[in-house]
């Protein structure tokens, strides 16, 4: 699975990985605010991938298809849900 990863502007350390760039217009309003201004990082292809910096490749996955993102907070912060 391909994907996209974005670093949130006003949330220092919070990344948010979609599908494409689409998806991005799909996230809970909560989420958006609470994100501000979204800058591109990379497109990355989750297929195969044994490991990622702060989280297995497979529960990326998963939220992406269950919920439409996964959204990677620094060490420590609160968890998001909707």
């Amino acid at each position: 699975m391909k994907c996209e990863v974005y670093k949130s502007k006003r949330k220092d350390g919070a990344y948010i990985f979609v599908a494409d760039s689409k998806a991005l217009e799909s996230l809970p309003d909560a989420l958006k605010t609470r994100l501000g201004r979204l800058e591109w990082v990379m497109e990355l292809d989750l297929a195969g991938r044994e490991a990622l910096a702060a989280t297995d490749p497979a529960t990326v996955i998963d939220s992406i298809e269950s919920r439409g993102f996964y959204l990677q907070l620094p060490s420590g912060d609160e968890a998001y849900s909707c």
